[in-house]
């Protein structure tokens, strides 16, 4: 089965079958994504690591298949059921659907009324009705009536002959297919309010009287209309025509005729057979393959909603790192004060306190000076504030000290603190700060956040930073396998440090775990740093399995060996020695030479073992040792006297950053504790069909303020800044929620107090069509 499951793969990604078949056999041997992607090119020819997880994720999906074949087999053969043809069409079934239906008539089940009126001896009547339409029903039905059976009278007999060929027509796999192919292409999808909700259900009024394509429902609305149905406010159900009627003929009606050869010549057993046609599609086929499609639009909605969090994960993940420098983390609030926390360059808790700057208190020269007496004391170089609650007060207040005191070599940033409060309260930040109140753990996270975004996020559950739509209806198995991927390509593109590492950023290392890296750092604490990765095999439990997937991912700055601080795997520095050596030169002397580099020629130092792919790769790193592959640091500026929202006016260009990138758009945080969103149609100048293709996560722009909707708290905006918003398509200068709900991502925090931006109670219809064009997008 392996050879038939890499073949699929192979046609699937256009490369050869081998290069699968390799891969899986690393799979299968324990190796991960991360490792063959980087350090196995010759072995896979090349699979790059976005191929690889789209190989993983396939090869889960057809061995599970293939344990379904396999069991689906032995049941029929267990049955003495299983012809020639049955089992070649088994074996050819390509999906989960296909194979499911060709064991429909053979699955037990339950006593059904078809096999009632077999055990009643009737299925010669069904066969014989089906086979010769001139036969005249009645006068047949007289030679099968059997009292002692329950068929008392012609009607009992007809009745069970008919539940025969009903059940018949309804498990015919090729017929089920086509019917399902046909619905796919044509079916509507109607949204309809269930009666009586009218008040209750109001914030999914988009889908009181909503009809579309069930081919071109985007993953948003979808999701927000299956929402509304399990609340109990909508009905969903597929339907061929706008205006048809529960009575109408249904054209899969005469598709079953058609199949089945039946059709209306006037002849006495055409009439009981058209109805018996009838009644499969209104009985049996119409619930069951509307379950089937919508459930299938479910799962496509979901795999897109989880791309959707997956993609501004990794950008999210990936943000500039602002780097090693003293830093104070400020979670704002008023009333309870604003929490700070000192952090030295390497993120270790120097100092904390709390200073009340903000009514009710007005402690205001009290807390400028304590605020100034941490930057002096600590040489603080950056001061990280966190976007809730009093967030713009707190940057205003910062702002001012700082142009008091010019002398000061510090700069003050806005924090995206989505999550903060998972980790302030998680087992982990106890663990670390046991003595300390969760508001300042939340402070600490917000400085090392503004440090290094990554080291610090990976100690979140992925799914708790908001940057999702609808998490929370999504399987949540599939997206916290697809969330954890991410953040494991993410760190191992990035590299980690060993000597300074965490627990959560050391576990996501490939190799790795949770009791592996719990080694690593009482190793670390016992012996002091780690001088060579080779000191790494000293560690508990680090056998050379493990060392083989995680040394190349793991950096040693300063140690003995200077290869130790690069990507270059230790199974690799012969050929570095070997171009050190034929060249002449200290080995320390050419990392970096960047002229002396790319003056060699790659083909010359591949060997038996090290191919052409990691040799190229070698010199690449040696070029640039250690590099980060995330962008230089940038922050967005807020403008003076823009804080609230009724500071906003149509018109007004702002600069802001991106806080989520959905289907439909991307919303903008321009510092008015109320994020924006510049629909789809006015990222560019140009036609956009992925937003992605222009902005991601994290991204500063520019934008302009096409409306403002104060008593819903929606923001318009536009990327067009050539745009005038009086000008601009209402459609697309409207609010971000309908319903009345803030215009947020589920996940996402509102600019409230962090204690309550984890919690999942996002407004129902969450991210359904920000705007009336969004209901009715491509």
């Amino acid at each position: 089965m392996t050879s038939t499951v890499s073949q699929r793969i192979a046609e699937e990604l256009a490369v050869k079958e081998s290069q699968i078949a390799a891969a899986i056999g690393l799979l299968d041997e324990g190796a991960t994504v991360p490792f063959i992607s980087r350090y196995r090119k010759e072995v896979t020819g090349g699979l790059d690591d976005t191929q690889m997880r789209y190989l993983d994720e396939r090869l889960r999906y057809l061995r599970e298949l293939d344990e379904r074949r396999g069991a689906i087999i032995k049941s029929i053969a267990e049955q003495d059921k299983l012809t020639p043809e049955l089992e070649q069409a088994l074996l050819a079934a390509d999906t989960k659907n296909r194979l499911e239906d060709l064991y429909l008539p053979y699955k037990p089940s339950r006593r059904t009324k078809a096999q009632i009126a077999r055990e009643a001896g009737l299925e010669p009547l069904a066969d014989a009705l089906l086979a010769n339409p001139g036969l005249d029903p009645e006068q047949e039905a007289l030679a099968f009536l059997n009292p002692d059976q329950g068929v008392a009278d012609t009607k009992a007999a007809l009745d069970g002959a008919r539940q025969i060929l009903m059940e018949r027509f309804a498990e015919n796999a090729d017929l089920l297919a086509q019917l399902r192919e046909f619905l796919q292409q044509h079916a509507l999808l109607a949204s309809r309010l269930v009666a009586g909700k009218e008040h209750d259900g109001s914030k999914f009024r988009d889908y009181f009287e909503h009809t579309e394509a069930l081919s071109g429902v985007p993953s948003h609305r979808a999701l927000a209309m299956f929402r509304g149905r399990n609340e109990g406010f909508l009905q969903l159900n597929l339907v061929l025509d706008a205006e048809e009627k529960p009575t109408d003929a249904h054209p899969c009606e005469a598709m079953i005729g058609t199949w089945w050869q039946i059709r209306d010549q006037g002849r006495p057993a055409d009439r009981w057979l058209a109805e018996t046609v009838r009644w499969t599609w209104r009985v049996k086929l119409l619930t069951h393959l509307q379950t089937d499609l919508l459930t299938q639009l479910r799962e496509r909605a979901e795999q897109e909603a989880i791309e959707v969090f997956a993609n501004n994960l990794k950008d999210l993940l990936l943000a500039a790192p602002a780097g090693a420098r003293p830093t104070i983390g400020m979670d704002p609030g008023l009333r309870t004060g604003v929490k700070l926390a000192v952090v030295d360059a390497n993120g270790k808790l120097l100092d904390h306190g709390a200073i009340f700057p903000h009514q009710p208190q007005n402690r205001t020269r009290e807390a400028a000076a304590e605020l100034l007496r941490m930057i002096r004391s600590h040489n603080v170089e950056l001061i990280a504030i966190g976007n809730g609650t009093a967030s713009r007060e707190t940057d205003k207040f910062v702002g001012e000290l700082l142009q008091q005191q010019p002398e000061l070599n510090c700069r003050k940033v806005m924090v995206n603190e989505s999550g903060a409060s998972i980790y302030s309260a998680s087992e982990f930040a106890a663990r670390e700060f046991p003595d300390l109140d969760v508001t300042i753990r939340g402070a600490v996270s917000i400085a090392r956040r503004l440090q290094d975004p990554l080291a610090e996020l990976v100690k979140i559950e992925p799914k708790s930073i908001g940057v999702g739509q609808y998490q929370h209806d999504v399987s949540q198995v599939q997206l916290a396998r697809q969330l954890d991927a991410v953040v494991e390509d993410c760190v191992n593109a990035v590299g980690v440090d060993v000597n300074t590492a965490s627990i959560p950023l050391l576990a996501r290392v490939s190799g790795l775990n949770q009791s592996l890296a719990a080694n690593i750092i009482a190793h670390r604490d016992q012996a002091g740093s780690f001088a060579s990765r080779r000191e790494l095999l000293k560690v508990a439990r680090f056998g050379d399995k493990t060392f083989e997937q995680a040394a190349g991912f793991l950096r040693i700055s300063n140690g003995d060996n200077p290869l130790d601080a690069s990507a270059v795997h230790p199974e690799s520095y012969t050929v570095v020695e070997a171009i050190a050596s034929r060249q002449q030169r200290p080995l320390a002397s050419i990392i970096g030479d960047s002229g002396f580099l790319r003056g060699l020629r790659p083909g010359d130092y591949v060997t038996q073992s090290v191919g052409l792919p990691t040799v190229t790769d070698i010199i690449r790193e040696l070029d640039k040792p250690g590099r980060d592959p995330r962008p230089e640091f940038r922050v967005a500026s807020y403008q003076e006297g823009v804080e609230k929202i009724s500071d906003l006016r149509s018109d007004m260009v702002l600069e802001g950053t991106v806080t989520n990138v959905t289907n439909f758009g991307a919303f903008v945080d321009i510092g008015v504790h109320q994020d924006g969103l510049v629909h789809i149609s006015v990222l560019a100048d140009r036609f956009v069909k992925d937003p992605r293709d222009v902005v991601k996560a994290g991204d500063v722009v520019r934008v302009k303020v096409m409306e403002v909707d104060q008593p819903r708290k929606r923001i318009a905006l536009s990327m067009r800044l050539n745009d005038k918003a009086e000008a601009a398509p209402r459609e697309q200068r409207q609010g971000t929620r309908p319903g009345g709900g803030k215009p947020r991502p589920e996940g996402k925090p509102g600019k409230g107090s962090h204690r309550n931006s984890d919690s999942g109670k996002a407004p129902a219809t969450a991210l359904a069509a920000a705007f009336a064009s969004a209901r009715k997008d491509r």
